[in-house]
């Protein structure tokens, strides 16, 4: 059996994510887990990896299940050190498990499947001509998220949710607000849940694609 690598930018295991993924390998690959984060602990995450101003804003989920907010720029080199230590430990496949861009990152060897080069297109490819709305982490990520469905003709309306808090309030609130502006929704975070899907699809009444759910899929059939 071949080995699926999975980097999350906060650290592994995933235990929330990481059974989602594997349900849909299906036996074809162990999963292998790493993460961005590892080995740090939030004292030392927040005061290193917090974003100033401009910078592009990322959250994810530490071991102890807490949450954390960095900054792209000096999150990214400590995640190109977790992707050249999985191709040294001879990975041929690497799923990053986030949303995210992420430019320049890179695998010599191996091949990286970033999430943010297959979720739009295919998202693009689901709504047809319907309405998109987006569900986020961070209020902050509305705009920069926004531009990586630009360039596929998408121009999603977005609602907030954390995906570590688990309040069913925060979900059906963000529901209300997407669901006479949009006809299908993303809940744009390899964070989120079947849970999460599921407050969101009863509260709006619309198809909700989970990402990590379809980034799962799309991998089963690729390695």
């Amino acid at each position: 059996m071949g080995k699926l690598g999975m980097i999350t930018i906060g650290q592994a295991p995933r235990t929330d994510v990481a059974p989602i993924i594997e349900r849909c390998l299906e036996g074809r690959a162990e999963l292998v887990q790493g993460g961005a984060l590892d080995g740090l602990d939030k004292a030392h995450i927040e005061r290193e990896l917090f974003p100033e101003e401009g910078q592009y804003v990322l959250t994810s989920r530490l071991a102890n299940g807490e949450s954390v907010v960095m900054s792209r720029e000096k999150l990214q080199p400590l995640l190109q050190k977790r992707i050249s230590e999985f191709e040294k430990a001879g990975i041929r496949h690497i799923l990053l498990l986030c949303t995210g861009v992420f430019p320049g990152l890179r695998a010599e060897r191996s091949y990286l499947i970033e999430p943010d080069h297959l979720i739009p297109p295919a998202v693009k490819a689901m709504a047809g001509g319907r309405r998109l709305g987006v569900l986020v982490p961070l209020q902050e990520q509305c705009t920069t998220l926004a531009q990586k469905y630009e360039p596929y003709g998408l121009s999603p309306v977005f609602a907030v949710a954390s995906p570590y808090k688990r309040d069913e309030a925060e979900f059906r609130r963000a529901a209300e607000e997407l669901k006479e502006k949009s006809d299908i929704i993303v809940l744009d975070c390899m964070g989120y849940t079947e849970e999460a899907r599921q407050f969101m699809a009863e509260a709006s009444g619309k198809p909700v694609v989970l990402s990590n759910a379809l980034m799962g899929k799309l991998v089963s059939e690729m390695i």
